[in-house]
């Protein structure tokens, strides 16, 4: 495969950056956790993690890191793959039982977001739901009582490493809700492409494909913002690029490198404004325990249809600057349709277990979401409910 710019190994694809954060990009970036924390102030940071990562090396490996500079360390990894509020207290407690002065968030998207959430609530009266991202609510905190972070992450799909949020589970309420506040943004990021080797191939395709998704739904979304734009268009040509030999491969590097940055520009991007795909998948990962970029490939092509007439031109844009053969909506969906086959994705939601009889609420919670706001045809809970359906049934294009 030709190699852009010359970077023909992985160690080319590597740099330090300020955007929108501090990011140090490149194999072996894992090994500057301690002078990362050190610079910031932190002493003994609580390291965040899912327990599915606990026993891998990268996370001893980050400990002993730490240690062998003389200071402390914890460990917290009670997470659920949909984090809750209780994950995210128990975190809190835990934080403060050890006397910890800031965190380390390491691992997949729910690792990120639950280590960002335990860092917010580490110093504050209110109680996590009080800061919902709805209006201006991210005032209420106190900004002296948010814990600087550090992120590491072991995926490349959702790019929280680089978010000023975090989707956190209301189970009482049964719905996915939004915490934000600017100082929710890592202070510094390790990206290590290394630490994703282990990702299975199944999960790699799920992760990237949640990428491409950010940036796609982030280019569609409505409003001007040509910068967020460019972002988006140039991670997509990446993952096009990468997405494939890193699924097929997880020992290749330039691969995992790429999706890497990807990653990190999609999330980057959709501070534009995501859409649909959003909107339905948040819902429905809160009722059925779904992965969340598994959902977002299984229905990008049904919000893709379902949004043509006001997206069409765009898509076209995106083929070209794709390089596809067939730079029609039509031929940009069979691309999409293509890949998944490729990738083992499936093709409707019934075939993970999602059944159509919640249509009514699903589609409900999904106008209530705040990411259908971006989306570029306005949806009413009725709209969201029929597309829902049909995602189950997988029926309103050929497969």
């Amino acid at each position: 495969m030709e190699q852009p710019l010359d970077l023909t190994t992985a160690d080319d694809i590597q740099g330090n950056w300020n955007y929108p954060t501090t990011i140090r990009m490149g194999c072996g970036r894992l090994s500057e956790l301690p002078f990362v924390c050190k610079s910031l102030g932190i002493r003994n940071p609580l390291l965040v993690t899912d327990a599915g990562l606990a026993g891998q090396p990268f996370v001893a490996k980050a400990m002993e890191l730490i240690k062998a500079e003389g200071a402390s360390i914890g460990l917290f990894t009670d997470i659920k793959p949909n984090p809750t509020g209780d994950n995210i207290v128990q975190g809190v407690d835990a934080y403060k039982t050890g006397n910890h002065d800031g965190v380390v968030a390491l691992g997949g998207g729910s690792a990120l977001d639950a280590g960002k959430a335990i860092a917010l609530m580490s110093g504050q009266t209110h109680s996590i739901w009080d800061l919902e991202d709805v209006g201006s609510n991210w005032l209420r905190a106190d900004p002296d009582g948010i814990a600087p972070i550090v992120a590491v992450p072991t995926t490349s799909g959702t790019g929280s490493e680089v978010g000023r949020a975090s989707v956190i589970l209301d189970e009482e309420n049964e719905i996915k809700k939004i915490i934000f506040h600017p100082k929710m943004m890592p202070q510094v990021v390790l990206a290590d492409p290394e630490l994703v080797k282990g990702l299975p191939a199944h999960l790699t395709a799920a992760t990237g494909l949640d990428a491409f998704v950010h940036c796609l739904e982030a280019y569609c979304a409505k409003g001007y913002h040509p910068m967020a734009d460019g972002i988006a268009l140039e991670g997509m040509r990446l993952i096009k690029e990468w997405l494939v030999p890193a699924v097929e491969d997880g020992n290749n590097l330039i691969a995992r490198s790429h999706m890497m940055v990807a990653s990190s520009m999609g999330a980057t991007a959709f501070q534009k404004g995501l859409g649909g795909v959003h909107a339905l998948a948040h819902p429905l990962g809160a009722l059925f325990d779904a992965h969340h970029g598994l959902l977002n490939a299984i229905l990008l092509p049904y919000v893709l249809v379902r949004n043509r007439l006001a997206i069409e031109h765009r898509i076209e844009h995106v083929a070209t600057c794709l390089g596809l053969d067939d730079k029609t909506f039509d031929g940009f969906i069979g691309w999409i349709i293509e890949l998944r086959k490729q990738l083992n994705i499936p093709h409707s939601l019934s075939e993970i277990g999602i059944t159509a009889e919640y249509s009514e609420r699903v589609g409900e919670m999904a106008a209530e979401d705040p990411s259908a706001g971006g989306n570029p045809v306005p949806l009413t809970a009725e709209d969201y409910g029929i597309l829902f359906s049909t995602a189950v049934a997988g029926i309103g294009f050929v497969a």
